[in-house]
């Protein structure tokens, strides 16, 4: 666990995302849990060294940020897109997860069961506890329903997936390209100094502007692609991103497979675009 400004500790160790809490003078504000069992109870019981945890915020609707809500109490809170697809999921989905990472966590799944937000907003919601102020506001990139969370006590921003530390920008099939980058645009106008990322180590403000070359290298890359002819097809079988951060997976399957979504969405978005 690090502690990156006076009130505000993160894991960066777990299996998924980032997770991070704040401590105020009422109480404790989570943003995202261990999607492992084991590791939610461990931070579970770290964070309760520091007092209750009063308000629980997911920063996006992929399982690695909101599977472990159910190990923790507090009032879950997320973009409405958020919690529709908490909703959809399903306990295989999670034993699928579990089996896949953690194996011996599936005794701990007996009871298990999804706990979506019961406050979730579109746009910005601030909550206001102890001394503390949380903007929460839907920058889209990553996915349509991505939210940052800015803390401006502690000079601090919890972005999401929007920004991976030292790493490179993964497209998902509901990724929104250039809205990604107005939103990093964005939390560069916030008057914070630490960038708490959805994966990946800590980063500084100067680090948003490789963000948001990266993200821009990306579309570059595939829009010299159909510019040149090129099918999707030809695109899947050619197209090598260039970065000078490791892929967002180390498993050589896994990289390949977020190359090709990836190559897929872009494609899609920048031809529709086109046309």
């Amino acid at each position: 666990m690090e502690q990156v400004s006076e009130n505000v500790f993160v894991e960066i160790g777990f299996d998924g995302c980032n997770v991070s809490f704040v401590v105020t003078k009422q109480g404790v504000v989570m943003v995202d849990t261990p999607q492992i069992p084991s590791e939610a109870i461990r931070w579970r019981d770290e964070i309760e060294k520091h007092g209750p945890v009063r308000y629980l915020i997911n920063s996006e609707p992929h399982g690695d940020h909101y599977s472990g809500n159910y190990f923790f109490d507090g009032i879950i809170i997320g973009h409405e897109g958020v919690r529709q697809a908490i909703l959809k999921a399903t306990l295989e989905q999670m034993k699928e997860r579990v089996q896949a990472t953690a194996p011996d966590d599936l005794a701990l799944l007996e009871w298990f069961t999804y706990r979506p937000p019961t406050i979730s907003f579109l746009n910005h919601l601030t909550i206001y506890l102890g001394d503390h102020t949380f903007h929460l506001m839907n920058l889209p990139g990553h996915t349509p329903f991505q939210t940052a969370v800015f803390i401006p006590e502690e000079q601090v921003v919890i972005t999401s997936d929007n920004v991976i530390g030292k790493g490179s920008p993964f497209f998902p099939p509901d990724a929104q390209p250039f809205e990604w980058l107005e939103s990093l645009k964005r939390m560069q106008t916030l008057k914070a100094e630490v960038f708490i990322p959805g994966h990946g180590v800590i980063c500084n403000r100067p680090y948003l502007k490789d963000m948001i070359r990266m993200v821009q290298g990306r579309i570059d890359t595939v829009q010299t692609a159909i510019d040149k002819g090129m099918t999707l097809e030809k695109a899947l079988d050619r197209i090598v991103f260039k970065d000078k951060y490791p892929p967002p997976s180390s498993s050589p399957e896994m990289t390949e497979r977020f190359r090709r979504i990836s190559i897929e969405r872009l494609y899609k978005v920048l031809t529709e675009t086109k046309s």
